[in-house]
């Protein structure tokens, strides 16, 4: 736009405009954050379990850590979502197509606890409530996201930014690829309809990506 400026008033030639390049831009190019596991156990941990809203809040930070579910399929799961008898939770999430996941054993003790002792009695097949009365589901993804900040801060952890229901997301398939986990299995976790969605995980693991860069020139290792 300067040049654009200095070519209207006679200050530069016109075609010095058109040699200005374009800002490059790679489609996934950012980085996705992420905590150690330790730190993920921390957040976990930082529930009061003697209260509701601390029963409920494990539930959901579980869910989050173990799943990797997006803040918007804890607010759309239904008590039909749990099937008890096969260990399993179907999830619907962006694409609306429902996706059997594994029920884990201690996310599926945290959600019977909560429904047992946690849960304000509503007359609403919604899962998670608020706690505050009249007991309804959550508005939106920000109540979950308002959740996981909160555990965060209990827990200690600073982070500038990530601070939502993704950075557990984004935690748990770092964890997993750098354990041996395939792509393609961490993709049906996270149900990507894209293996190039997934792939974008494999940048944050440095140590395999130490194996195959190539020697910079000038440069020993």
């Amino acid at each position: 736009m300067y040049l654009r400026f200095l070519a209207s008033t006679g200050a530069c030639s016109p075609g010095l405009v058109n040699s200005v390049p374009s800002p490059a831009y790679w489609r996934l190019s950012t980085l996705p954050r992420y905590m150690a596991m330790d730190d993920v156990e921390r957040v976990i941990a930082s529930c009061d379990a003697t209260t509701p809203g601390g029963v409920r809040d494990r539930a959901i930070l579980l869910l989050l850590a173990r799943l990797g579910l997006r803040a918007g399929d804890i607010c759309e799961l239904r008590f039909s979502d749990i099937d008890w008898l096969n260990a399993e939770i179907h999830v619907c999430g962006k694409s609306k197509r429902s996706s059997a996941l594994p029920l884990p054993q201690d996310v599926g003790d945290a959600l019977l606890h909560y429904i047992r002792t946690g849960r304000p009695s509503a007359a609403t097949p919604s899962l998670f409530l608020c706690l505050a009365a009249p007991h309804r589901p959550f508005a939106d993804s920000s109540a979950v996201s308002m959740i996981v900040a909160a555990a965060l801060k209990r827990a200690g952890i600073h982070r500038p930014r990530g601070r939502g229901a993704h950075l557990l997301r984004h935690s748990l398939t770092t964890h997993m690829l750098r354990t041996g986990e395939s792509m393609e299995t961490i993709g049906a976790l996270l149900r990507h309809r894209s293996p190039e969605t997934t792939a974008i995980y494999a940048k944050v693991d440095v140590p395999m990506l130490e194996n195959v860069a190539q020697t910079w020139i000038g440069v020993d290792r």
